[in-house]
């Protein structure tokens, strides 16, 4: 599992207990804005929130969040009116995602303040996030640089065969045995995923591309939000990353799917053509230095927006 913050919310009657001191948070409204450190109780407010702004996000996306890093919360009369969530991914990086403030109260500094405090608990880390068009300008204001884009592609599965493998290809499950996909990922991404890879993986499917019986890739099929994400996708090259799509989409045709991919790579295109369209782009930016791909695999599809 990823960094230790607390029991999971699923754990009856105990919560992650709050780590960030209560901090008020001077604005022109009548009442005092508080920043203090998310708890399972504050998932049904951060449910609203998310809801709000027309995110899928389900209550087992957001617990499933929660219980592999961290959050803070903005409050008003008691009442949770922001959010923002970080992960660690070794002892060099983080992402930051969930950046949410209630449509009713924005322009009043409460998003800059969620991200100063997080900021402050992430010092020292190379902090990567991926941006809407609302949030560029603050995250520039904060020292973000973009250097990648993100493209959603979600909707119904379209139709599609099984991909024709080469000779020694092979795509199979997942197995207890393949205890290297963490350090794949891991080479892939630029950052140390081993930690994030079974909370994943557990209770989903997934599946290996094998060449000449060594992996090379895999994919993840995981419940989120309106339907199933492919999540993440790694694969040693744009063939590899195609048959680990058709392997799931031929399955699934006509349900509803999600692909959040890394733009650059020639996926994109692809599923375009393909019939699964993109209805959104989101810009990758980084407080820091970019993480640095090591030589072999590609990450072509993220796990989140906000796992990166």
């Amino acid at each position: 599992m990823a960094q230790e913050t607390g029991t999971t919310c699923q754990q009856q009657g105990i919560c992650i207990k709050p780590t960030y001191e209560e901090s008020p948070l001077s604005t022109d409204l009548k009442s005092p804005v508080v920043l203090r450190a998310m708890t399972c109780d504050d998932l049904a407010d951060a449910i609203e929130l998310s809801l709000e702004q027309a995110w899928p996000h389900r209550a087992e996306d957001w617990e499933l969040f929660l219980e592999l890093g961290e959050g803070l919360v903005a409050t008003l009369d008691d009442k949770v009116v922001g959010t923002i969530m970080a992960w660690r991914f070794g002892s060099d990086y983080a992402t930051i995602g969930m950046v949410i403030v209630t449509n009713k109260i924005q322009g009043q500094g409460i998003g800059r303040k969620l991200m100063q405090a997080m900021l402050e608990r992430l010092d020292g880390l190379n902090v990567v996030l991926n941006a809407t068009a609302e949030g560029l300008p603050l995250y520039a204001k904060l020292g973000f640089e973009a250097y990648g884009e993100v493209r959603q592609h979600q909707g119904p599965a379209p139709t599609m065969p099984l991909a024709d493998l080469m000779p020694g290809e092979r795509v199979r499950p997942i197995g207890r045995s393949d205890a290297d996909l963490p350090a794949l990922w891991s080479r892939a991404s630029g950052m140390d995923r081993s930690n994030m890879f079974n909370a994943l993986w557990q209770g989903n499917k997934g599946v290996v591309l094998s060449r000449d019986h060594e992996p090379v890739g895999f994919a993840l099929l995981r419940r989120f939000g309106r339907g199933t994400s492919i999540a993440p996708i790694v694969a040693p090259d744009l063939a590899g990353a195609k048959t680990l799509i058709c392997h799931w989409l031929s399955a699934r045709a006509g349900k509803f799917c999600r692909i959040d991919v890394v733009e650059g790579l020639g996926l994109s295109k692809w599923l375009e053509a393909e019939g699964l369209p993109c209805v959104g782009t989101v810009t990758t930016m980084v407080r820091g230095k970019p993480p640095v791909q090591q030589e072999g695999p590609q990450v072509f599809a993220l796990a989140a927006q906000a796992l990166g």
